[in-house]
């Protein structure tokens, strides 16, 4: 092979290979994490917040999705997180979001009246980031705080009941809007025997329930055509 034929052999290999990597970026779905401490995880490394786990995870099956934009911070609150959407420089839409808030507006006081109307504005603000695509949302439910030794000498059953009637707006709000909901708080609730789900901080979750909350999302992917 002379020079001008390998020079061209190059050429067209590292066409073909950047053709392959721009084909392998546009396949990658886009998605959006939005919610409070358990979606930025807390205490816990980076790899080990559930989006990220969630993506790596797939990502073994298959399921191409780029390393997700997570807009969440500690102590937000639903008002907190549609303040903060609105202040983020995000894309148009996204192929996937999830949505994991209100613990915050339980730990505050606030009325459940009050955080029907705030979570269906989130849920409707999920809608748009969707692109209108409902059946690319999920939500998941809030963890039980209560259990963690974090909560102790506090009253624990009234946090768990409260928790639960949170839960109950969540989930209700999700089926009127046709959107799937995960109910990840009976893993939490294990926390109180199994200590190895809770993270250093003796309140958020390790990467270990994490990767339990990833186990329960998977078939909302690997289900789909």
């Amino acid at each position: 092979m002379n020079l001008l034929k390998f020079k061209f052999f190059v050429s067209g290999l590292l066409l073909i290979l950047g053709c392959k990597n721009y084909q392998s970026q546009e396949l990658s779905k886009t998605y959006i994490a939005i919610g409070d401490s358990y979606t930025i995880g807390e205490s816990v490394p980076e790899k080990e917040q559930w989006p990220r786990q969630l993506v790596t995870q797939l990502a073994m099956r298959g399921i191409a999705i780029k390393a997700p934009t997570i807009i969440a911070k500690t102590g937000w609150t639903t008002d907190e997180l549609y303040a903060g959407i609105q202040q983020a420089s995000l894309l148009a839409s996204y192929d996937y979001v999830s949505l994991l808030i209100g613990v915050n507006n339980q730990y505050r006081g606030r009325s459940i009246e009050d955080f029907k109307p705030e979570i269906e504005r989130l849920l409707k603000e999920a809608i748009r980031l969707s692109g209108n695509q409902s059946k690319n949302i999920f939500v998941l439910s809030i963890p039980d705080w209560g259990v963690t030794p974090f909560a102790e000498g506090q009253n624990r059953e009234q946090i768990a009941q409260e928790i639960d009637q949170y839960n109950s707006a969540i989930k209700e709000a999700c089926s009127r809007f046709n959107i799937a909901y995960f109910d990840i708080t009976p893993i939490s609730r294990r926390a109180i025997s199994e200590t190895e789900l809770i993270a250093g901080d003796g309140l958020h979750p390790s990467g270990k329930m994490y990767q339990e909350w990833v186990g329960t999302l998977l078939p909302f992917f690997t289900s789909q055509p």
